[in-house]
């Protein structure tokens, strides 16, 4: 079931191609804060890398090493850590999203970054707060490396690098994200789309509790929360 559930949220998060809640700036600006390798980052350095949907944050250690917590359902199930330390797939991390599973853990910043390009320290514009001194980011990282428990939108990867880097834990993706779900509420023409889309699963699979109900309450919450 869960291997079922895993590859249908693989497919979807394949089929999208655009970072919906992307908090990068501009190519141009991208441009000027990226640094190549050849030159190194320095320990406490905010890394990010944009994802399919997301973008995925890190605290640099230093040594090559990156520290970033990551949605796995790994530890879960096994206290090997020779095949916990590997790579974290996209089952896993989709497996350890639907199960609120989570790890902080150090990587390679070639596995950290998985192919994409490494953007630097973007947040101290974007937020216009002034950084803490980067050993006391790194060592805030380093404090917290272990399992922990995930969440999308309260507990997630920008979580732990802004409270690391700003000592104060919060995420824009999540806020753009609840944003967006407001204005989507505010719409009352989500009202109509929820109750047709109701009323064509009463239609194809039956009045039963399980089309019925939802057909009368999401409207009604939409209509009351707008």
């Amino acid at each position: 079931m869960l291997d079922s559930l895993a590859l249908l949220l693989e497919k979807t998060f394949l089929l999208a191609h655009f970072n919906f809640f992307s908090t990068t700036p501009s190519k141009q600006e991208r441009c000027t804060k990226r640094r190549e390798e050849s030159t190194g980052f320095q320990r406490g350095d905010l890394l990010e890398v944009p994802r399919t949907l997301f973008t995925h944050f890190g605290i640099y250690l230093g040594d090559n090493k990156v520290a970033h917590l990551i949605p796995d359902i790994l530890p879960v199930l096994t206290s090997n850590k020779s095949q916990i330390q590997k790579v974290v797939t996209t089952k896993r991390l989709l497996l350890g999203v639907i199960y609120k599973y989570a790890s902080i853990r150090v990587d390679t910043v070639e596995d950290f970054a998985y192919g994409s390009a490494i953007f630097l320290n973007t947040m101290d514009t974007t937020l216009g707060k002034q950084p803490l001194a980067g050993e006391e980011v790194a060592r805030r990282a380093e404090k917290l490396v272990g399992q922990i428990a995930y969440s999308l939108l309260w507990n997630n990867c920008e979580h732990f690098v802004t409270y690391c880097r700003y000592g104060t834990a919060v995420s824009l993706q999540t806020d753009q994200f609840c944003e967006s779900l407001k204005c989507v509420i505010r719409d009352q023409r989500s009202v109509l789309l929820t109750t047709v889309i109701g009323m064509l699963s009463m239609f194809f699979l039956g009045i039963a509790p399980f089309t019925a109900l939802p057909t009368f309450i999401i409207p009604f919450m939409l209509w009351m929360a707008g």
